[in-house]
């Protein structure tokens, strides 16, 4: 069995600090010359360059596992001109079946700092695209990365992976559905313009959230945020009196003391009828009061308590990824039968060739001692003789397929080279 020399250089922040990471990024400006540079190589066939903000990796088939090896770390390192002596501690490299896992890995997003992130694959897919437009890929990775878009797709729908909130500001999004099931035509008022309640706003905005308000010390901040979130600005000291208008309250001030108390939510909720609200607090030192709580039809959380949310779906992220992990097992045995097969193609090509010229021969001699017979007469027998060499050949044919992805493949490969002099 071989899996055609598949090697994988790179560095990750796993591996390796931002400040080296920052060194060997590629852009979308160098990326064709780098592609170009790689394929010349001739220890390289063919080559893809994958390059996040996470990660710089160098997908490729070569001639020689090791010199391949050895070429990509040079090149990175002469590329973007830092000694190979301050790399090697950071490389990693993966050898043959080790790539293709790794590379179905980070496509299903299982390598990524945030486990099940979506960003990922579009990144691989551009990388891909980017290769194959410069003409550095050929079958081999054109099929290993197909059939890694494949297997990240299979993990979304087969796992949920990607289903449970594991950024702070979006699981005050997942807790918002859980209160008010629907988002649609809902209000939030925004205290204070902090970039995680911003970014929460954005989230339910884009679930259907339909009025924004926002109040903040500063009201030129206040009008700038309102504007982008095409809300309504507000001076900070009516947010109080205004807050029974909002259904979710989002508080992320600067203020070393509460500025929300429970006598002034409880005011809210009856001018609301007991309609829900739903408070929740990003700021630290906290700005809403903790007895607020208390109140009926009130849910208030504080970012511990979002925190917790987190890291409570993390941990179901990463029991999906021990599924996604079989899943990616699974497919790796697949794809390595895939190459193995291809290792029968040229062999049977040469065996049916080998056989059609001896056929073809015996057929011509035969027939030119046969001038009587008719046209139809040799079509027949040509057509015979074909019949008969398809028959010969079909069952070593089917059964040499099926010993190539054993232990013993090469072995048969070898020896039916060797029988039918196909290598002379």
């Amino acid at each position: 069995m071989t899996e055609s020399n598949l090697v994988i250089v790179g560095v990750n922040h796993k591996t390796t600090p931002v400040e080296i990471r920052e060194r060997l990024a590629f852009s979308s400006q160098n990326i064709e010359d780098s592609l170009e540079r790689l394929h010349g190589y001739p220890e390289i066939v063919e080559n893809i360059i994958i390059f996040t903000c996470n990660r710089v990796e160098i997908n490729a088939r070569v001639n020689n596992i090791e010199k391949g090896i050895e070429r990509l770390k040079k090149f990175i390192c002469d590329y973007h001109q830092v000694p190979l002596e301050e790399l090697e501690n950071y490389f990693y490299c993966f050898r043959n079946q080790q790539t293709i896992e790794h590379l179905f890995r980070v496509s299903s997003s299982l390598d990524s700092m945030v486990i099940g992130e979506p960003q990922i694959l579009g990144q691989v897919k551009e990388a891909f695209s980017q290769a194959k437009n410069h003409r550095s890929t050929g079958q081999i990775l054109n099929q290993l990365f197909e059939k890694a878009f494949n297997v990240a797709k299979k993990i979304r729908e087969e796992t949920g992976i990607a289903e449970s909130a594991v950024s702070i500001s979006y699981s005050a999004v997942e807790l918002a559905k859980k209160i008010f099931e629907d988002l649609e035509n809902h209000t939030i008022m925004l205290i204070g313009t902090g970039e995680m309640a911003e970014l929460a706003a954005r989230h339910l905005i884009s679930y259907g959230v339909k009025t924004v308000y926002v109040a903040s010390r500063t009201y030129e901040r206040a009008a700038n945020l309102a504007k982008e979130l095409n809300g309504c600005a507000m001076d900070f000291a009516d947010f109080k009196k205004e807050m029974h208008k909002a259904d979710i309250i989002i508080s992320s001030t600067g203020s070393p003391k509460f500025i929300l108390h429970k006598e002034a939510v409880q005011e809210a909720i009856h001018q609301r009828k007991n309609k829900p609200m739903f408070f929740i607090d990003i700021a630290v030192p906290r700005d809403i009061a903790p007895d607020v709580n208390d109140l009926e039809n009130v849910y208030l959380y504080d970012i511990d308590d979002l925190q917790s949310v987190v890291d409570a779906n993390l941990k179901e992220r990463e029991k999906e990824a021990e599924i996604a992990m079989d899943i990616i097992q699974n497919e790796v045995s697949k794809f390595i039968n895939w190459i193995s097969a291809l290792d029968a193609v040229p062999t049977i090509v040469s065996l049916r060739r080998e056989a059609e010229k001896i056929r073809a021969k015996e057929i011509e001699k035969t027939l030119s001692k046969m001038d009587h017979l008719s046209h139809e007469d040799k079509e027949a027998l040509h057509s015979m003789t074909n019949s008969i060499v398809n028959k010969i050949l079909h069952k070593p044919t089917v059964n040499l397929k099926k010993k190539v992805l054993s232990s013993e493949g090469h072995t048969y490969l070898k020896a039916i080279r060797h029988l039918f002099h196909l290598d002379d």
